[in-house]
């Protein structure tokens, strides 16, 4: 009878965080009652308990035993989440900062197999219906114009992540891979069942771009302005078959002078004798953006050499660099032989001018 009286607690989440909480029935184990604090509270995170022990003064102690508790008792929040010390901040920083500008910033080759994301809840579920029909009898699903929107917005928003002006090739490969995940999508008179798809994707795609170029995208809004009356902003800029990263934003938080101080940074870096790797790292994969968009501006290698005179070192970061350039199978096919020979190319041309390049240069000469 007792295990199904109501219990009341006071619970200290944290300092300025106190509530009362009522649970219908009195928990049996510790376990029972983390599961419902964590339920009632909300809490995302991993957590143990404390009371206040009246046989200590009311002094805090950790609950093992759930028989311990008194009569509407008063438990304590403690996180099990560890807190970093400071050695260990300063050693992941550097690749924290890296990893989240490259994956939220930076962009990836297209995909030997595009893979089709998962839609919204209510989309996926309408879909995943229509595939049970046609497994059941070839009955195609009835698209409502709400649901074709839904589902066009995501695939454009995925194959943006891939490329800004996807070719044909990419988009009948979208098509395809579409009805053969969701059977249930192939169009009825079509030859292959996706064309369909395939125009409506292309046309998706430019408004996705005329959507972001609105927003301020630097990769589409370079281009705008070439339908209008007057003359377009420049050339048309686009990416060339094996260019991955064209013109990516600036990451977050960061605008152009904040990057050039970091340039700036990095060349006095290149003055000691002994230098800082990590930091170099660091400030070449943040500065990447800076440096694309002063290569699509037509600067001149030379010159750009001489801002970032670390680009000189073969070194992880240059690798690294021309990695979120280029496709990796770019790198293999064509990509690094063709960036080597325009380095070695370009340090003559350094060289010429009677600028000063390390010793190790001297073996790259013909």
């Amino acid at each position: 009878i007792a295990s199904q009286t109501r219990t009341i607690l006071r619970v200290i989440v944290c300092d300025n965080d106190i509530r009362q909480i009522v649970l219908p029935v009195k928990p049996q184990t510790v376990y029972s009652l983390l599961e419902q604090l964590e339920e009632k509270l909300g809490l995302q995170y991993k957590f143990t308990l404390q009371f206040e022990d009246p046989d200590f003064n009311n002094s805090l102690v950790n609950l093992t035993e759930i028989a311990d508790l008194p009569d509407k008792p008063t438990l304590k929040i403690v996180s099990l989440v560890t807190t970093p010390t400071p050695s260990t901040v300063d050693t992941e920083v550097l690749s924290v900062a890296s990893d989240e500008h490259s994956r939220h910033s930076l962009r990836t080759a297209w995909p030997e197999a595009f893979e089709i994301p998962t839609f919204p809840v209510d989309v996926e579920y309408r879909l995943r219906q229509g595939n049970l029909q046609y497994m059941r009898d070839p009955t195609y699903l009835q698209l409502s114009g709400e649901l074709k929107h839904e589902i066009l917005e995501k695939l454009s928003e995925t194959i943006y992540s891939y490329k800004a002006y996807p070719d044909k090739e990419n988009s009948e490969a979208v098509a395809a891979a579409l009805i053969i995940k969701h059977p249930c999508l192939t169009q009825p008179g079509s030859s292959n069942g996706w064309n369909g798809w395939y125009d409506s994707l292309r046309w998706k795609m430019g408004n996705y771009s005329s959507k972001l170029r609105r927003a301020g995208c630097l990769e589409v809004s370079i281009n705008g302005g070439k339908r209008r009356g007057q003359q377009p902003q420049r050339n048309i800029k686009r990416p060339k078959r094996f260019e991955v990263n064209f013109l990516p934003n600036f990451p977050d938080g960061e605008d152009e002078a904040s990057m050039e101080s970091k340039r700036k940074e990095m060349v006095e870096d290149m003055k000691k004798r002994r230098l800082n790797a990590a930091l170099i790292a660091q400030n070449m994969n943040s500065t990447f953006a800076l440096r694309r968009k002063e290569l699509i501006e037509k600067c001149i290698i030379c010159i750009l050499l001489s801002l970032y005179s670390q680009l000189r070192i073969l070194s992880t970061a240059c690798l690294r660099n021309l990695r979120q350039s280029v496709s990796t199978h770019a790198i293999l096919q064509q990509g690094l032989q063709l960036i080597l020979n325009l380095c070695f190319s370009q340090m003559k041309v350094l060289m010429f001018e009677g600028l000063e390049l390390r010793s190790r240069s001297s073996r790259f000469q013909e």
